[in-house]
């Protein structure tokens, strides 16, 4: 459903909404190769898409058929996820944005 590559260009996760999980995989610097680290079940159902926090510390997976957003953290040095406790209910949830705020001054 989505593929989204981590900031630090190491990691890409992939949703699959027929299993409900994020998908981890590691990137080979040399060869761009990806290798399975794992797969996360999402806590909900179909996983329809999911964002990756703009500091790479966090991925948010929109589960469309369980009206929820499920919050994990990101591992910075493994790239696995761990669930933060934290679930939004969210009528349909379809999509995540993160936006990018400007710097006062």
């Amino acid at each position: 459903a989505e593929v989204r590559c981590h900031p630090n260009g190491r990691f890409v996760y992939v949703s699959n909404r027929g299993h409900d999980n994020i998908a981890v995989f590691g990137v080979d610097e040399a060869t761009g190769r990806l290798t399975l680290i794992e797969r996360e079940p999402t806590q909900g159902r179909t996983p329809r898409h999911f964002g990756i926090s703009p500091c790479g510390g966090y991925l948010l997976a929109a589960n469309q058929k369980s009206n929820s957003i499920v919050v994990f953290r990101i591992d910075l040095e493994t790239g696995k996820l761990e669930a933060a406790g934290l679930k939004l209910e969210v009528p349909t949830p379809v999509c995540v944005q993160f936006l990018q705020m400007a710097e006062a001054g």
